[in-house]
């Protein structure tokens, strides 16, 4: 009996290794007589993070002999599809509770369902050794098993791995597994990874399938990427507006949907009457722009020389901004205190892309400032003939 259960023993632990696929990063530490438990865990019941993670051994033991001792029912096997894998019914019940009740009136075998082969391997293997798989690319049900069955260390590294794959492409589906599942961690990681990124997530296919097929999760994504943190709710609305015009400036377009969604007023200005548009537009923040215009902002707004911030793009040299503006229906004939339109701005820096967009928009070649001066007198004035051809050409 002592040798076929040393045998079993062997057989089992050795398979489990192998079948895992873990990466030549985590090499065997040497045999410990003593299978140690560890329990992962935070004080305040959410997901732990890398700095919460610790790992705490437990005053009971596993002793490696005692499973020798036990005999047949020492071994149990699990059942996942057509995948049969044995192992210690003593390692199991120490690791999660729900094995523990499982096999806690002598059953020897249990199917385990909703979970593939592959994933099943992955749980036997973390149960003996209390190493994640390393994979290219985590596997969200890893986590959702990992959870189901009370490995609450194997979940912790799940999260902590998928955030750090977060993609373009995965965030919209990670962030509505956190959300069903409550997993807090993911949950805070994706809504970060949305709100930074939000324009490109929002073209992918995955923002796509969910609005047409699963839109109530949807919904609750953009309610999370709404939430603005405590500290943003308590500030001023003077240093919210600051804020949002060194946000715009910035191209912080993360910050600047926290503030606003925190009542940050989208019309508040600096000292100059310049709003937050205009400093987004002077630094060719598309993404910052298109958020303010999206919030409302008003994109004729002029500042204390009546300079607009399609004044601003056309002088800064920023022509995506300018065709943004425009196609938020921007005045391309719009006047400061001198008289100058933006086309004027474009002439006199010599920003031909600028032009050819102002022109499509409508812009007057013709207008004339206070000076009586149009575009190509600007233009002509600052040496920039080839600002002068390339429009008489387009």
């Amino acid at each position: 009996m002592f040798c076929r259960s040393v045998s079993w023993f062997i057989f089992i632990f050795v398979a489990v290794l192998t079948a895992a696929d873990y990466s030549d990063s985590h090499p065997s530490a040497g045999f410990d007589p003593v299978l140690t438990v560890y329990h992962f865990g935070t004080d305040n019941q959410e997901s732990p993070t890398s700095g919460q993670v610790q790992e705490v051994k437990e005053a009971a033991a596993v002793d490696l002999g005692t499973l020798l001792d036990a005999g047949d029912s020492a071994v149990v096997t699990l059942v996942a599809g057509d995948t049969r894998l044995a192992a210690h019914r003593a390692v199991l019940a120490a690791r999660s509770p729900v094995f523990a009740a499982v096999f806690s009136h002598g059953t020897l075998e249990a199917a385990v369902p909703d979970v593939g082969g592959p994933l099943l391997r992955h749980l036997v293997a973390y149960m003996y050794t209390l190493q994640a798989p390393q994979l290219a690319r985590m596997d969200p049900q890893l986590l959702v098993a990992a959870d189901k069955y009370g490995l609450s260390g194997l979940k912790a590294q799940c999260e902590q791995q998928l955030a750090a794959q977060l993609s373009v492409e995965t965030a919209v589906a990670t962030a509505v597994l956190a959300i069903r599942n409550s997993y807090s961690t993911l949950k805070k990681a994706a809504a970060a990874f949305i709100k930074t990124h939000i324009m490109y997530v929002m073209a992918t296919k995955g923002w796509a399938d969910a609005l047409h097929c699963q839109p109530e999760d949807l919904i609750e994504v953009l309610k999370l990427l709404s939430e603005p943190p405590a500290e943003t709710r308590t500030l001023s609305a003077a240093e919210k507006g600051r804020r949002l015009m060194k946000a715009a400036s910035d191209g912080a377009v993360q910050e600047l949907q926290m503030l606003l969604a925190a009542g940050a007023d989208v019309g508040a200005t600096d000292g100059n009457k310049n709003t937050a548009l205009h400093w987004a537009a002077w630094q060719g923040h598309v993404e910052a722009a298109s958020c303010l215009v999206g919030a409302g902002a008003e994109v004729d707004a002029g500042n204390w020389v009546q300079n607009t911030p399609l004044h601003w793009a056309a002088w800064g040299g920023r022509p995506a901004v300018v065709r943004l503006l425009e196609e938020a229906s921007a005045d391309p004939n719009a006047r400061n205190v001198d008289g100058d339109t933006p086309l004027h701005f474009a002439a006199e820096h010599g920003r031909t892309e600028e032009a050819i967009a102002l022109l499509d928009a409508g812009a007057d070649s013709g207008a004339r400032n206070h000076k009586g001066k149009t575009p190509v007198d600007r233009a002509r004035q600052f040496n920039h003939q080839h600002w002068v051809d390339r429009i008489r050409r387009g």
